[in-house]
């Protein structure tokens, strides 16, 4: 590809996406660049102070049931309180916490801060995730979810990098880093992010129907969430499964952390390109495709033997990745009514967050009592019913839930219509 080739790309990717939406990309790229915690947290627990592993893993797991619970109630704020509200009252709060969790010594005492940590941070998920439904045209929100993806990862990678140097030198001024780095992003919203909630319908009825128990009788959409939680249960083996395997297979820590590089490498390099292609795509197709991919390019690691096969077979399901994420989170926002998306979006967000509490669970039950082999053979597995379940599901997808055509990114967004300044 030639560099005009590129530049016209890159340009054709980022270009008619509202103001607002690249403040909002801002502030996910500098949270992910702080995101030092969860990096470094069990070294933290087992180094620095000393702690059992079994407890790190305890402090693990209530920091995801604290994203379980927030999950829900994040995306209840964001309908009600709005979403500028519901974000600048997360990152405030996850600011906070995440300084406190840098000076609590106790046991108990680092058990509930973590625990409010994960309740914090998780909390602003559903209304960043529908803000940008509610302030990026239809035609356009595949790749501005997409754009946002990359960004998360991006910064990722870069924190990930930096966590090792940082814990270096203090493992607090990490906490404090990032607690900074989150008050930023609370500031940016403060200043340049408008309220985008629609507005309330003037029925009182019509706009009180929305609620969790809505969603949870909307027999399609909670499918699709379970579906998402089946592909989320599979991905989360690249962070919970593979290290134990390899590791077991004989293979160091510095093997896994080259394998697994691959990952982030391949999202920042590829995300964009491949979402020129998909973006207008039918997504019942893609999300057949990339449920299997991800099975079975996880499956594939029972065949590996060496670290240049464990990085094949990561290329192999981050493709999936790569085409799964803003598909899906598009998908979720064609499915939820206007003023319903926070609570939608919670429980979206909250079948990624509980697929990272069974996860490890699952894995650990696996690898001990089979072996590692029927692990990846568990995956194809899940990832082939959850082809299938996308496929039988979406025989009847109602036209809204499609992306719109390509001739339509220049019309005017008619269905947005009345949201607050």
């Amino acid at each position: 590809m030639s560099p005009a080739t590129m530049r016209r790309a890159v340009r054709e990717s980022v270009t008619g996406l509202p103001r607002e939406f690249w403040w909002l990309w801002t502030t996910t790229l500098v949270n992910r660049l702080g995101a030092f915690v969860v990096t470094f947290m069990a070294l933290y627990l087992t180094l620095e102070r000393g702690y059992s592993a079994s407890y790190a893993g305890l402090v693990a797991s209530l920091h995801g049931l604290g994203g379980v619970v927030s999950a829900l109630g994040g995306g209840v704020m964001a309908d009600r309180l709005g979403r500028r509200p519901t974000l600048l009252l997360a990152q405030t709060a996850t600011a906070v916490c995440v300084a406190l969790l840098g000076f609590v010594t106790g046991p108990v005492a680092i058990v509930c801060v973590a625990f409010l940590v994960g309740v914090t941070s998780n909390a602003s998920r559903p209304a960043v995730q529908a803000m940008i439904s509610d302030i990026v045209r239809p035609e356009d929100r595949v790749r501005a979810f997409s754009l946002n993806y990359w960004a998360i990862n991006l910064g990722f990678a870069v924190s990930s990098a930096g966590a090792g140097f940082v814990a270096s030198v203090s493992y607090r001024a990490g906490f404090l880093i990032e607690a900074g780095m989150t008050l930023v992003c609370a500031l940016v919203v403060l200043l340049k992010l408008p309220e985008s909630r629609p507005a309330a319908p003037a029925d009182e009825a019509v706009r009180d129907e929305v609620g969790l128990r809505t969603v949870l009788r909307d027999g399609r959409y909670m499918a699709v969430v379970t579906l998402s939680f089946l592909v989320a249960l599979v991905f989360q083996q690249g962070s919970v499964g593979l290290p134990v395997a390899m590791g077991r297979a004989g293979f160091s820590p510095a093997d896994y952390g080259l394998s697994v590089a691959v990952n982030g490498a391949l999202i920042v390099v590829l995300q964009i390109p491949v979402t020129r292609f998909i973006e207008h795509r039918d997504p019942r197709s893609l999300l057949v495709v990339s449920s299997v991919l991800a099975g079975y390019g996880f499956g594939l690691t029972a065949l590996a033997g060496s670290v240049g096969a464990f990085m094949l077979t990561v290329c192999v399901w981050t493709l999936a990745e790569i085409v799964n994420a803003p598909t899906q989170t598009g998908l979720v926002v064609r499915l939820s009514p206007v003023h319903g998306r926070g609570r939608y979006q919670g429980m979206y967000t909250m079948s990624w967050s509980v697929a990272a509490l069974v996860a490890p669970l699952m894995s650990g039950a696996v690898i001990d009592r089979f072996g590692a082999r029927w692990l990846w053979i568990l995956c194809a597995v899940v990832g082939t019913v959850a082809g299938a379940g996308y496929w039988l599901l979406m025989r009847r997808l109602p036209e809204s839930a499609l992306p719109a055509p390509a001739r339509r990114r220049t019309a005017d967004p008619a269905p947005e219509q009345g949201r607050t300044a």
